[in-house]
């Protein structure tokens, strides 16, 4: 039977003092007694011999031996761990790079703002203020630039500017107040400049004649004569006065009719700086001629044909349109067949003597029934003169006008131009009723 330990041996030592190398039992320690060279089983037991001290613990040791020499499991220290806790380390460094560059582009785009809209008085205030002017000697390249009838200082400073002539907006204008000299002495026309020019070398490259280009004049088709004189004037660069005293005299230019009225073609005109108002308006008058003598017009033909078709001119909006217009004129104006006793009831006529009107659809009360002889409200047959300048279309449509039956035309839509043409009142009355829907619609339309 397998000896116990008493009562006693389990109790004489501390607790603290027990360690897994000490005797299970008596007769391992009297065994240990023998192998130690102690007495023999029938001498007396001496006291239980201390145990030997336990080797410190290095505190360097691993924490696993730890846990081992108490058979316990150390706790968990895998590279998982460690993982999440360097990316946790990782989210939060990148977090705080997010919110410090935020910051720093706030900075930098508020800074931006304040120079790009305080620009003018931060350099005032810290005395970085950029001359208005370039420097001479940096001209370069080649700007064209055009100087209009009735400009300002101010106008002329800002053209310069746009050409890349001149550093800032107000160089010129600044350099004008401060040198005294009068931009009324600058001529309209266009001129050959640099670009990177001082405003002192543009003024007197302005006042070169050498440096102004060709003379331009461009006239749109419907202009009248009064409409046209100022657009003349300004591109050829002359005094208005010089081209209405031009216009003045028809049988100047080889007119026989009452005034030029429908003689100043519709083009665009080039001429050399040295060229007349006279030798402008005839350069006109001969496109005209060359125009008629194309569409086969007789030459005693030439002025009623001009009338015809600044009517069409006037009145039409689509190029088959032209055509049906023309026929309308020439049924209205047959006696055996005219609906209207030969009156062409044309708005643009009863327009024509009143300087405000522009075209319109509808003429006012006053305009239909003034007495003069350009309303064909009041007058049978075609005014007494063209309204307007009219394009080759029109004069080749006053020449062949559509095989129709039409005596009546109203435009129903001024958006889209679509013109509705009747042979009879009544289906005009429609159209017309048509066109007043329109306008109702559309009360910015123009109806009026």
């Amino acid at each position: 039977m397998p000896e116990t330990p008493s009562r006693d041996d389990r109790s004489s030592a501390p607790a603290d003092e027990v360690t897994t190398s000490a005797p299970a039992s008596r007769r391992a320690a009297r065994q240990a007694q023998q192998a130690a060279g102690g007495p023999s089983d029938g001498g007396p037991v001496p006291s239980r011999p201390q145990a030997p001290p336990r080797a410190p613990v290095s505190s360097t040791a691993p924490i696993d031996a730890l846990f081992e020499e108490k058979g316990l499991a150390a706790p968990s220290s895998s590279p998982k761990r460690h993982d999440r806790d360097r990316r946790k380390s990782r989210v939060a460094a990148w977090g705080v790079f997010v919110v410090v560059l935020a910051i720093l582009g706030g900075l930098v785009a508020g800074g931006f703002y304040v120079w790009n809209t305080y620009e003018d008085q931060i350099r005032a205030v810290m005395g970085w203020e950029e001359p208005k002017d370039f420097e001479a000697g940096l001209a370069e390249g080649e700007a064209s630039v055009t100087i209009v009838s009735g400009q300002t200082g101010a106008d002329i400073s800002q053209t310069l500017f746009d050409a890349g002539v001149t550093k800032t907006s107000d160089a010129f204008y600044s350099y004008l107040i401060d040198s005294g000299e009068d931009p009324n002495v600058l001529k309209p026309g266009v001129y050959s400049l640099q670009q990177k020019m001082t405003s002192e070398a543009a003024f007197a490259a302005l006042l070169d004649p050498a440096n102004k280009q060709e003379y331009t004049a461009q006239l749109r088709e419907g202009l009248t004569v009064a409409q046209s004189v100022p657009r003349i004037a300004e591109g050829i660069g002359l005094p208005v006065e010089e081209v209405e005293a031009a216009v003045k005299d028809p049988a100047a230019y080889g007119v026989t009719a009452q005034s030029l009225e429908g003689w100043l073609f519709p083009a665009t005109y080039t001429f050399d700086p040295d060229v007349t108002a006279t030798q402008v308006i005839q350069a006109m008058v001969d496109r005209t001629v060359t125009a008629l003598d194309d569409a086969g017009v007789p030459a005693d033909q030439r002025e009623r044909i001009l009338t015809v078709a600044s009517i069409i001119e006037k009145e039409a909006r689509k190029e088959d349109d032209f055509y049906k217009v023309s026929r309308v004129i020439e049924n209205r104006l047959d006696p055996a067949i005219s609906d209207t006793g030969g009156k062409l009831q044309m708005d643009s006529t009863a327009q024509y003597p009143f300087a405000d009107r522009d075209g319109g659809t509808s003429s006012r009360a006053e305009e239909l029934e003034d007495d003069n002889p350009w309303n064909t409200y009041v007058n049978p047959g075609l005014p007494v003169t063209p309204i307007a300048n009219p394009g080759a279309l029109a004069i080749t449509a006053a020449m062949e006008p559509a095989e129709g039956p039409w005596q009546y035309f109203v435009t129903v839509n001024l958006d889209t131009g679509e013109t509705v043409f009747s042979a009879t009142f009544a289906e005009h009355e429609k159209a017309v009723a048509q066109y007043q829907q329109w306008c109702r619609d559309n009360p910015d339309g123009g109806c009026s």
